[in-house]
């Protein structure tokens, strides 16, 4: 089968799109394994296209180590696991043999990032089987258009070994302490009542999927230990030009009595007198360029739509040209993106008249302070409106995400909001009381992003040393309120302030422990379950660095030394995996102990789970 120039693309939707930006003439569509390829030619030599789907490696254990009843789990520290061919992809590496066999040229047009650098090795080292002549060009491009395709096809670049050799680090250290301590937490309740877990289960651990449920265990520790208070809050209205405004005391009382002492100086029939009369213009700033995570969390706040389907729907607005690439943590417009450019494509979509509007002014965009030197922030590449879009993806769901992508790009241009800051203040015996309001003087961004959009509550106008009658004056009785368990936006930004996972996996540790039922998602809430508060109570005694976010931050920062060549990753493993070892010996000195707590966490969550569906039977 010979081939002048083979491009390797991660989705197969990809891998059509640069076959028809590139091809001079028609495009066959041919089948090898079972994986359509995309054939067509570009000058005078023969070009074909495939996707792949992901990774097609894995790192994995001899087969001799992965009876875990044979094998002690700490003899896993002993041994490097070694990079195999994934079972659900032997396909996609046969027609990769096939295709690079006969190629000159082979493009690796894999995702700009360090997943995306790690999959083009793999293929590399696939067709380097049997095509050792191969010239091997890296294609990096944010957008799947016409015009981002041809130049980076024009300018192709070198492989960065640094980012591969990081995520196969990343990948060993994650399979090797998930290993040792997976199997040491099911081994151990297992020697203790075989009937305890269902056939096939497991319990689990992940260096980064435990330190996340660590996070939302310890905020509902920390709830379920907070002890409320009462106090009392005095509160009065007052008449302002026939205006009724209500007026807060400024200091609350813990004692109901001299609360009331004060209530009867304000019924004694004083007057109030304003003191302080402000009416202050401010202005509201449109947000910064959108990040990977700061899309989750907002996609969860505004949209209630969970963080990994957000970026599962982002990628395929991506990969099918309606937006940026949408893994990235830069929060700059790099100067080589044409904002009027954007703005030009996206007046032919719903949001047409907005964006011709800012097309009559001076743009300056708002700019936020990472850059990751690969990706510009998330921005759309396509105008569409809302009936294309959901012919297309048949799911609501993509309409939403796609919207916001687009109001917030169109945000990080616009005006900021231009609102009127109201504080009231008056004296009434010595005591002062106040209200404070708001007025929205011109919408700026907030007439394209409505979901910033603050309350209006405007007071009427004022003047100090004013008197207004006091309509009424009362005492309302409160409780101090515990801190709300972690919502899935407020668990993305710790994730990123520890550095748990990167922009692309953050989304699936989380969802790893919902599957897992270690915590639940209720009202956009993180609460953890029995079973998953018995797995971090037992860790938290025999190795809390495998649950302190920080343990994984170091991980992360000693790994990101391996892109930049100050560390090896022999270096990176042996440190961690030793680290690891004495946490086992500590561990499996505690075993029995171990085991009577999660078996104990195991028949209540079946307990649990038996009430749940009797009751749903009645």
């Amino acid at each position: 089968m010979t081939i002048d120039s083979l491009v390797v693309a991660e989705k197969d939707s990809v891998a059509r799109a640069i076959a028809k930006y590139l091809a001079q003439g028609s495009i066959s569509i041919r089948k090898v394994y079972g994986i359509k390829t995309y054939w067509f030619t570009r000058g005078d030599e023969q070009w074909a296209s495939i996707g792949l789907k992901g990774h097609i490696m894995d790192v994995d254990f001899p087969e001799e180590l992965n009876n875990w009843h044979s094998v002690e789990p700490s003899k896993l520290f002993d041994v490097e696991p070694m990079l195999v061919i994934r079972e659900d992809t032997i396909n996609y590496a046969r027609a990769l043999l096939r295709l690079g066999a006969g190629a000159n040229i082979v493009y690796l047009a894999l995702d700009a990032d360090s997943e995306g650098e790690a999959i083009a090795y793999e293929a590399m080292f696939v067709i380097r089987n049997v095509n050792p002549r191969a010239i091997f060009r890296r294609v990096l491009f944010s957008a799947v258009t016409r015009s981002d395709i041809i130049e980076a096809f024009n300018s192709p670049m070198s492989l960065n070994p640094g980012l591969a050799k990081r995520v196969f680090t990343r990948m060993m250290l994650d399979l090797t302490l998930g290993a040792v301590f997976t199997r040491a937490l099911t081994l151990s309740v297992e020697r203790a009542d075989r009937n305890a877990l269902a056939r096939g289960s497991f319990l689990s651990y992940g260096p980064c999927q435990t330190p996340v449920l660590n996070l939302v265990v310890q905020r509902a520790i920390e709830r379920e230990n907070f002890k409320p208070e009462k106090y009392y809050m005095l509160r009065i209205m007052v008449d302002v030009d026939g205006t009724k405004v209500t007026l807060n005391h400024e200091g609350t009382f813990k004692d109901r009595q001299e609360a009331e002492k004060v209530l009867g100086l304000v019924r004694s029939g004083v007057k109030a007198r304003v003191i302080i009369a402000n009416y202050r213009e401010d202005f509201m700033e449109p947000p910064i360029p959108l990040d990977t995570i700061e899309l989750e969390r907002r996609a969860s706040r505004f949209l209630n739509i969970r963080p990994k389907a957000t970026l599962d729907i982002a990628e395929e607005l991506y990969r099918h040209g309606y937006i940026s690439y949408p893994r990235t943590e830069t929060t700059i417009y790099p100067p080589t993106l044409s904002l009027r450019q954007v703005l030009l494509e996206l007046t032919h979509g719903e949001h047409g008249d907005y964006a011709k509007a800012l097309l009559g002014m001076n743009i300056k965009p708002t700019r936020g302070d990472s850059n990751d030197g690969a990706h510009p922030p998330i921005y759309p590449t396509r105008g569409a409106i809302r009936q294309e879009i959901l012919r297309y993806f048949k799911n609501e769901k993509y309409w939403k995400i796609y919207d916001l992508v687009v109001r917030h790009f169109l945000a990080t241009l616009s005006l900021p909001a231009r609102v009127e800051r109201q504080k009231i203040v008056v004296d009434i015996s010595g005591h002062r009381f106040s209200a404070d309001g708001l007025k929205i003087l011109d919408k700026g961004y907030l007439a394209i992003y409505p979901f910033e959009s603050p309350s209006e509550k405007v007071l009427p106008r004022v003047r100090t040393g004013d008197e207004l009658n006091i309509i009424k004056a009362w005492i309302e009785e409160r409780e101090t309120e515990p801190p709300p368990y972690l919502s899935e936006s407020e668990l993305l930004r710790l994730m990123k302030k520890y550095g748990i996972g990167t922009d692309a996996t953050m989304q699936d540790h989380i969802h790893t422990n919902v599957i897992r039922g270690y915590f639940r998602i209720r009202n956009r809430q993180c609460i953890p379950t029995p079973l998953g508060r018995a797995v971090i109570s037992v860790l938290s005694k025999t190795g809390n660095e495998l649950i302190d976010p920080w343990f994984r931050s170091r991980m992360e920062k000693a790994l990101m030394e391996i892109t930049s060549g100050s560390l090896k990753p022999g270096d990176v493993l042996f440190t961690f995996k030793s680290e690891a070892r004495k946490i086992y010996e500590k561990f499996v000195n505690r075993q029995s102990e171990v085991a009577m707590e999660l078996i104990k966490a195991l028949r209540n969550s079946l307990n649990r789970t038996r009430r749940g569906a009797g009751g749903k039977a009645s």
